[in-house]
């Protein structure tokens, strides 16, 4: 007689993330999770090498969040702007977005996404980046004031948002549209499979 062995107990998920915008796209995704604070403050990097700088950040929240729970998967997530201007994350004012988006409606630019998972207890880490070109339409600087004025820049890397209004500027997009709104979807699919074939499941 044969037994076959339990099937392992699934971890929780939790995002290591305040953003309103990446809890949303794991909602349409259909996944159950908690948030964990966070104490990485916002730092600018301009010359530093954008993946790189990206993903030492994700894994920065995503070990922070770990510190807050016993069991569990955590998603540290990073987004940057890059241009020749060098790394381009939330503005600090108001004139940022408005230097910000000068820049970025006059020379295309790439959203880069680090993305970490911390399985603690096991204290397994994943770390993986995705990239996305962005063709931004020509503003003029009414059409900037204006929609800095309206809030909506503020808080955001690059200091636009396109699950918001800020689609109405931007003419094309290489890659993952997940990913610019500030969670590449498809990769953490991708990294949530490897875990999976380790045995390490999340709670769906």
């Amino acid at each position: 007689m044969t037994t076959s062995s339990p099937s392992p107990k699934p971890h929780p998920l939790y995002l290591a993330s305040a953003s309103k915008a990446r809890a949303d796209l794991l909602l349409a995704a259909g996944y159950r999770f908690g948030v964990v604070v966070t104490d990485v403050e916002d730092s600018a990097a301009p010359q530093a090498d954008p993946l790189i700088y990206a993903l030492e950040r994700s894994q920065l929240k995503a070990v922070h969040g770990a510190a807050h729970i016993d069991r569990g998967i955590v998603i540290g997530a990073d987004t940057v702007a890059h241009c020749s201007a060098g790394i381009i994350g939330k503005p600090g004012s108001e004139d940022d977005a408005v230097r910000t988006l000068r820049v970025l409606s006059s020379e295309p630019h790439r959203v880069i996404t680090g993305l970490t998972l911390f399985v603690k207890p096991e204290g397994i880490i994943v770390s993986s980046a995705a990239v996305t070109g962005v063709l931004m339409r020509p503003m003029s600087d009414d059409d900037i004031l204006a929609y800095v004025r309206s809030g909506e820049a503020m808080g955001k890397a690059g200091s636009y948002a396109v699950q918001e209004t800020g689609d109405r500027y931007v003419e094309k997009l290489t890659g993952s549209y997940s990913n610019v709104v500030g969670l590449p979807m498809e990769l953490l699919v991708e990294m949530l499979e490897f875990l999976a074939n380790k045995g390490i499941l999340p709670e769906r």
